[in-house]
């Protein structure tokens, strides 16, 4: 009885969230694409090994860069959008071809 109550709990809290916050919840171990920019162009990018943190109190973010193993912690223009490996070698062949 007790299990169906907590079962029941857990439900109805996940039901009352927004997708957004659903989706929050459940990033772990995704990886993301992280994009500075500055005056509107492109200066770095990275990819997670996982989910992106936000600092409490600050507009800064925080991951482990998948490339070096290290922690970055960025703040400024930034753009943080899930990574697809397989779609990026698509997107990128369409901007070689366009010239983009």
């Amino acid at each position: 009885m007790k299990k169906a109550l907590i079962s029941l709990s857990i439900l109805a809290l996940l039901a009352s969230c927004t997708d957004s916050a659903q989706e929050k919840l459940f990033s772990y171990g995704t990886e993301f694409k992280v994009e500075m920019f500055s005056g509107g162009k492109l200066v770095k990018q990275w990819i997670s090994t996982g989910k992106v943190l936000s600092e409490k109190g600050s507009n800064g973010y925080y991951f482990k860069d998948k490339a070096t193993g290290h922690l970055v912690e960025v703040d400024g223009d930034i753009v943080i959008t899930p990574y697809d490996s397989k779609s990026e070698v698509l997107y990128q062949q369409n901007n070689d071809f366009y010239g983009k």
